[in-house]
């Protein structure tokens, strides 16, 4: 028997609080299952709640969230953090430290109890709040709720919107390579939910000898994907940073989507480049995975590695069959592994996928087929 996912609510404002209560109580499969004011209380509360997932606020008198976590990370505490985050650019980095020390994703902020983001804020912390303590449930073996998020954004103001069943898709007929891989050139990641930290798993354990520039798309609101380049950069052997229109894919590059904003690429006769849009969502995101491999396979065809990793949804998954059909080698990131295994299942059973690979291979696996296929 299944049972609600409780939620530990730590926020010094009582309006924060009380607003973060109502989103949490209006989504099917989530509990509150108490609130504190400051990180010391949370400590206190942890014990008593047992929370299977904890939202935590970043400024609080006498114990703000960055030292709730490293205190956290002192007593062993594997409860998963979401933190709710400010735009302002103190704001991302520091969230991205909060990441850095173990919280496993980040939210914004929405401006108030009548702003006119609530909807979007409500929806994506109750997709984030069911993915992270689903998988902690899983982990100390109970059994999650088994629904996904419909139509998140209308939670507020349609009632009867609410958690639906999943239902398995038929796997379908793997397409038929026109061409068997040739020399790999380029590799493109696509990735959401739980995306940051399985990012920093896989950046920090590349082979520093890869040649091959990366691009990447991460499901990211704009203001935090440059802190978060230059993040992952401080870990990752090769350099990584935030791309701008006309960037060189350069060896040992990666690459970051800027967060609003598509990313396709340019082959040319010296370096291939990258460009930059805000052309219409695709999927619901913008950047979105399938614009960018639609890019990659129409400008590399075979020469190209593309992988899907954890995340809600199905953005990436069509595209990834156009690398797929080119020749190209395509990587999907394993259920087992996936904080969210939707992005990389829908594209498993497209047939659109030539390799599962677990997140603590992943590394070494892209390290692995660069080198062979250079």
């Amino acid at each position: 028997m299944s049972e609600p996912i409780s939620v530990l609510v730590v926020d010094d404002s009582a309006l924060m609080r009380n607003l973060v209560t109502r989103m949490i109580d209006s989504t099917p499969g989530l509990k509150v299952a108490d609130k504190a004011m400051n990180g010391i209380f949370a400590l206190q509360k942890i014990p008593r709640c047992n929370p299977d997932v904890i939202v935590l606020d970043i400024e609080m008198p006498e114990m703000n969230g960055i030292e709730f976590l490293k205190e956290r990370n002192r007593l062993g505490i594997d409860i998963p953090v979401v933190i709710l985050s400010s735009v302002a650019r103190r704001g991302a980095q520091v969230t991205m430290e909060a990441l850095s020390l173990g919280a496993s994703d980040f939210i914004t902020k929405p401006s108030g109890s009548v702003s006119s983001d609530i909807h979007t804020v409500a929806g994506e912390l109750g997709r984030l709040l069911l993915a992270y303590g689903s998988q902690y449930q899983r982990i100390k073996g109970k059994e999650p709720p088994r629904y996904h998020f419909e139509a998140p954004e209308r939670m507020f103001d349609r009632p009867e919107t609410r958690l639906e069943p999943k239902l398995p898709l038929q796997p379908a007929p793997k397409p038929t390579p026109t061409r068997t891989p040739g020399s790999t050139e380029i590799i493109a990641i696509g990735i959401s939910t739980g995306g940051p930290n399985a990012l920093r798993e896989v950046f920090s354990k590349l082979d520093p000898h890869l040649r091959q520039p990366i691009v990447v798309v991460q499901h990211m609101p704009p203001g935090f994907t440059e802190e978060f380049a230059s993040s992952l950069d401080r870990i990752c052997p090769l350099d990584v940073k935030e791309a701008a229109e006309g960037d060189l894919l350069k060896p040992g590059r990666i690459l970051i989507a800027p967060g609003d904003y598509h990313i396709t690429v340019e082959k040319r006769a010296l370096a291939g480049v990258v460009h930059i849009n805000q052309d219409p969502p695709e999927n619901g995101h913008r950047p979105s995975a399938d614009v960018l491999f639609r890019s990659v396979a129409a400008q590399y065809g075979n020469r190209a590695m593309a992988v899907i990793m954890t995340g809600m949804g199905k953005d990436g998954a069509r595209e990834l069959g156009a690398v797929y059909r080119e020749g190209g080698i395509t990587l999907g990131q394993d259920e087992a592994s996936s904080i969210v295994y939707g992005m990389p299942k829908v594209a498993w059973e497209l047939g659109h996928v030539s390799e599962q690979v677990s997140l603590s291979a992943m590394a070494n696996r892209i390290s692995a087929l660069a080198a062979e296929q250079r």
